[in-house]
């Protein structure tokens, strides 16, 4: 088989709520292509929380205290539960039909966090999966996953933490694990790590963990 293509699309910074609009219209698009129109969404968002499928039937509390903060509250269609994102953090959305690659959820997810943990050894961070999804530095996550995936078409992804402010996480519980941690690419190396930086290895991590094709990066 040969490797397949995806294009990396730059969106910038970006609303959630446009975010996931784009999503559904490019997993529509690699859908209707039968695997033939591959993506990499890759943004920063204004600052977020967003809540997954397990949320429901127990919804945070404080979602007001949340908003008077000055962040956006959403339900996302995805797997997982509250997490934050915001500026500072790289996120990846991969629109990928896994017929070119592998049908398997369990597969796509341990990718991810393959490709994760290489882009932050290139970076020098010592970072590992664990029975927890995501990707860990000790006991503080990285990086969040939370993935959907429908007819083998995949949207939402990853969240990397570069130099995001790490004290909007102070007011949740990330990802619904209680005595963990969150940290940043800039914490663990002592200086600033922005997403720019990061980019790039993300990028040559998931190409070389997909046997893929990286096509429309300049």
């Amino acid at each position: 088989m040969r490797p397949a293509t995806v294009e990396v699309v730059r969106l910038g910074l970006l609303p959630y709520g446009q975010a996931l609009r784009l999503q559904r219209t490019y997993a529509e698009r690699c859908r209707a292509g039968g695997g033939a129109s591959h993506a990499l969404l890759l943004c920063q968002h204004p600052p977020v929380y967003t809540t997954g499928f397990r949320q429901k039937g127990r919804p945070p509390p404080g979602l007001e205290r949340l908003r008077d903060l000055g962040a956006e509250v959403h339900a996302a269609d995805r797997g997982g539960l509250i997490t934050f994102h915001g500026p500072g953090q790289l996120v990846c959305y991969p629109v990928l039909h896994l017929a070119s690659f592998k049908k398997s959820i369990r597969w796509y997810v341990s990718q991810l966090e393959r490709t994760v943990v290489a882009a932050c050894a290139g970076l020098g961070v010592e970072a590992s999966a664990s029975p927890h999804t995501g990707v860990w530095v000790g006991d503080h996550k990285i990086c969040a996953i939370g993935v959907r995936c429908s007819g083998y078409v995949t949207w939402h992804g990853l969240a990397l933490n570069c130099n995001t402010e790490l004290t909007w996480f102070d007011h949740i519980v990330p990802c619904g694990l209680e005595g963990k941690g969150v940290t940043s690419l800039s914490a663990e190396l002592r200086r600033d790590v922005g997403v720019d930086e990061a980019t790039p290895h993300l990028l040559h991590a998931f190409a070389r963990h997909f046997d893929c094709r990286l096509t429309g990066d300049n």
